[in-house]
């Protein structure tokens, strides 16, 4: 009880989690106070604040229970559990399920499973193996990543918008993501084009909704070359420019090393493959 009332700093959170009262959870901590003889909890009007001791012990109880954590898993990898993959959403759409086939026709002893999800991600919490991410954030330390791919983009539109010149492309009305406001600005200030300032511009909740847009005719929009791979091949988006490098990659992020678990290092050698045939 004491690691959850720690983590939430809240005694009724941390007994809605483990599906006790309240008092059930101030009981226990108050028992384990007087077992130790130190306070971990300093309660100051209605809320609680750990303690030095409390704060040292639930740095060691996280760790106990990230080694356990990291035990199971590591068993689970010997056998035949599924691979867990949290991978970013238009990836996982435009690029991994097309190819996933060919992977599972490789290594049909390994099953996996994919979660779409983004950003930060927290191993203690979610019940993954694996986390293919853009390097667009900070991440612990303690984990284990590997390099996949750089990311290139370039701008994209539909191929009955443009002319004979490649520079159109930037005289087209700009389509933006909400996740990636500044992908326009970015690949300007890269690239070191002179703006013509374009007519209008939309703005899209989602980045696979912005390449959708692009996709129907209502603009330009800067695409990272492997999300936009197919739709390219079937003749839906043209990239006058080509692509280039913009400081970021697409990374896979494990708590655990990849040499402990043959599923992990098949799926990343497979993944630099598809780039790097």
């Amino acid at each position: 009880m004491f690691e959850a009332a720690a983590r939430h700093l809240n005694f009724g959170r941390a007994g809605d989690e483990l599906f006790v009262t309240h008092s059930a959870v101030s009981k226990q901590i108050r028992l384990l106070e007087e077992n130790l003889g130190v306070a971990l909890f300093e309660r100051r009007n209605r809320a609680v604040f750990l303690t030095d001791p409390g704060r040292r012990l639930l740095v060691t109880m996280s760790q106990v229970f990230r080694q356990i954590s990291e035990r199971c898993d590591e068993i689970k990898g010997g056998g035949s559990a599924p691979l867990v993959l949290s991978c970013e959403p238009t990836f996982t759409q435009r690029w991994l399920i097309p190819r996933l086939p060919l992977f599972n026709a490789l290594h049909p002893e390994i099953e996996v499973h994919v979660l779409a999800a983004g950003g930060p991600v927290n191993f203690d919490r979610s019940h993954i193996d694996l986390a293919l991410r853009r390097s667009d954030f900070s991440w612990p330390p303690e984990l284990f990543v590997e390099m996949v791919v750089d990311e290139r983009v370039g701008p994209v539109c539909a191929p009955r918008l443009l002319g004979s010149g490649s520079d159109e492309i930037l005289c087209l009305p700009r389509i933006h993501s909400a996740t990636r406001r500044d992908a326009w600005t970015r690949y300007i200030a890269d690239n070191q084009i002179g703006d013509p300032n374009p007519p209008g511009s939309q703005v899209f909740e989602h980045f696979y909704l912005s390449i959708e847009a692009a996709i129907a005719g209502l603009g330009a929009a800067v695409g990272p070359e492997p999300l936009v791979a197919d739709a390219m091949e079937s003749g839906q988006l043209v990239a006058p420019r080509g692509f280039s490098s913009n400081g970021y990659s697409y990374i896979l992020l494990s708590r655990l090393p990849f040499e402990g678990d043959s599923r992990k290092r098949n799926f990343l050698s497979w993944l630099r493959r598809q780039f790097d045939p």
